[in-house]
């Protein structure tokens, strides 16, 4: 399922997207949209915060960016197992890797 609106892929059972309170539809077909099967993944991550900014970095680039959450609250674990992937389409992957990779190194240099 996914949120038209802000693009993030949810499991199945949810109906409405929490962030826009739109309801989610099974696939986006608009004119001039791509097929998730064009997307690939340049990053993953166990942090949503992290997700949300990289997407946000990668998106002030004029890169088209989306976000696949996989949180299963079913899951009898400790702590966020949860993996998050950020997908851009695969024409532009190297350039959001690109951007990702400035970014990580960014705050490893300020870190230091």
């Amino acid at each position: 399922m996914i949120c038209p609106e802000c693009k993030k892929e949810y499991p199945e059972g949810i109906s409405v997207c929490p962030d826009c309170n739109v309801p989610l539809v099974e696939s986006i077909t608009s004119a001039g949209e791509n097929e998730i099967e064009d997307w690939v993944i340049v990053y993953t991550t166990d942090a949503e915060y992290e997700a949300e900014m990289l997407k946000a970095n990668i998106e002030s680039a004029g890169i088209e960016a989306r976000i696949l959450g996989q949180k299963d609250q079913s899951f009898p674990a400790v702590g966020d197992l949860s993996v998050i992937k950020i997908l851009v389409q695969e024409k532009d992957a190297e350039d959001a890797k690109a951007i990702i990779n400035d970014i990580n190194n960014r705050e490893v240099e300020e870190n230091e």
